[in-house]
């Protein structure tokens, strides 16, 4: 710590903020290459640890359970005991687990430490955002700030992908997980000694213990029905069965908030309008996203036969557009025509992009088609998810800035998840059903992965006619302002 220190000290605030956003985007980073980076070593863990092509699955599942399920909950108590503290905490398990996923000996060894890794990574992310909106209270700042976020959330997959083709094609898939200790130690180092110290509103009320297990149950549940949807189907026992207990769940959790003195979620954060708006037009558009990176991967490694290097290199234009937007182009964009017309064009690009992949053959060359493709939905990312990001963020206090930075995260992770289970569905339904018309293999994965893009370009679509309902100019621009204004915390504490 002492080396870290020296620098640290002479950086002057200005200098001590930025720096802090990159450590909560390397932070972010972690997060975002393990999801893609494991996928990639999934055949090589399945020959070594002797895991059923069912319970392989859970290697990826485990996770995404966790990790949606404790966001809400981990940023509400960020909101209470310090951000900086719970950033921290995460970071330590996450990092932990990873250990621990490395040298598992068996698969039901790495599947706990994969539910572990969840919980870390819930805790770090869900804070990340309200340390970054309580650093950057200025629009500009703050809007060049999401763009840095936002980069780095998207350009993480394709890393990911490159990343993990290397490492188990080089070492073994247990670097997939190893790569993970010498970063998360490093952005421990300077997290603690960057970012600052808050105190939060503190526990002299307690705890909502109740609200807490029943918030969190209720997400665990629905989660786990999304992502069993694909294998048992979406009208199984099973999947009925966690939907339902999921959603009662939920109930019981809104009405106890609304009762008691010092809920966990106080029901007040649900009046923010541009909190809730935009995460509900940012679910629909991650319904629809989510599908073109997994599918447009299977495309290539199936299709096309590309190798996971190769495949992480063909979504390179995607993200090097995002990373070339981040540079303050979407924020001045944003800040000349507002959120609402550079949202739209966004989201309008990644149909474009969408609909592009759907035209893609078994002898489609990657220039122009994939490539123009990729930058598309490249483009569509870097202009659509700061301004929601922004337009979310913007009203909420900051002595509810962990909270609000939880709904939003939830709000993409069972989106993302639910997109995901339905588009697949539908892709491998299709092709089993042009296989059982005598229609070749490859002509038959072509018209599933052409239905998915197709639905999800048609579901963006319906998410630029919502944005125009609920993000209405006035509103919008409302909602920016407001975010110039730095909160008063202590009478938000009082207000709490």
């Amino acid at each position: 710590m002492k080396v870290v220190s020296a620098p640290v000290s002479s950086l002057s605030p200005e200098g001590r903020r930025w720096a802090s956003l990159f450590v909560v985007c390397l932070a972010q980073l972690m997060i975002v290459l393990d999801v893609t980076i494991v996928n990639v070593a999934l055949p090589s863990i399945q020959r070594d640890l002797h895991f059923s092509q069912a319970n392989l699955t859970w290697v990826v599942n485990a996770f995404l359970i966790t990790f949606g399920s404790f966001l809400l909950l981990a940023g509400r108590l960020g909101d209470l005991v310090g951000r900086k503290r719970i950033f921290l905490g995460g970071l330590v398990t996450f990092t932990v687990a990873s250990l621990l996923c490395g040298v598992a000996p068996t698969e039901g060894a790495l599947i706990g430490a994969r539910f572990l890794q969840g919980i870390g990574a819930a805790a770090q992310a869900s804070v990340i955002l309200a340390i970054i909106i309580t650093e950057f209270p200025e629009v500009n700042e703050r809007a060049r700030a999401m763009s840095a976020y936002v980069f780095v959330s998207v350009a993480g997959g394709s890393l990911g992908l490159l990343a993990g083709g290397l490492l188990t094609q080089t070492l073994s898939w247990h670097w997939v997980f190893f790569v993970n200790l010498p970063i998360g130690v490093a952005t421990f180092a300077l997290g603690r000694a960057l970012i600052r110290a808050d105190r939060g509103l503190g526990l002299e009320h307690g705890v909502d213990w109740l609200g807490s297990l029943l918030v969190t149950a209720s997400l665990m549940s629905s989660i786990y029905a999304i992502v069993e949807a694909t294998a048992h189907g979406w009208i199984s026992a099973q999947v009925l069965g966690f939907g339902g207990l999921g959603a009662v769940l939920m109930a019981a959790f809104l009405t106890l908030e609304a009762r008691i003195e010092n809920p966990i979620m106080p029901l007040r954060i649900l009046r923010l309008r541009g909190l809730v708006n935009a995460s509900l037009v940012r679910g629909v558009l991650v319904t629809g996203m989510y599908s073109t990176f997994f599918l447009g991967t299977l495309y290539l490694e199936h299709v096309r036969h590309y190798s996971a290097l190769q495949t992480g290199a063909a979504f390179l234009p995607w993200t090097l557009t995002v990373a070339v937007l981040s540079q303050g182009i979407t924020a001045r964009l944003v800040d000349r025509f507002g959120p609402l017309p550079v949202l739209a064009a966004g989201m309008a690009s990644a149909v474009a992009g969408l609909l592009l992949f759907g035209t893609v053959g078994a002898d489609t060359a990657f220039f122009p088609t994939v490539f123009l493709a990729c930058f598309l939905i490249g483009l569509g990312i870097g202009n659509a998810f700061m301004p929601l990001l922004t337009i979310a963020m913007a009203e909420v206090p900051a002595a509810d800035a962990g909270l609000g930075s939880g709904i939003t995260n939830v709000s993409q992770q069972i989106s993302g998840a639910l997109g995901l289970a339905v588009l697949s569905t539908l892709a491998t339904n299709h092709t089993k059903g042009l296989l059982a018309d005598h229609h070749g293999v490859t002509s038959s994965l072509l018209g599933g992965y052409h239905l998915a893009f197709f639905i999800g370009a048609a579901t963006i679509a319906a998410g630029i006619v919502l944005a125009f309902a609920l993000l209405r100019p006035r509103d919008a621009q409302s909602e920016l302002q407001l975010a110039d204004a730095p909160a008063n915390l202590d009478m938000e504490r009082q207000a709490a």
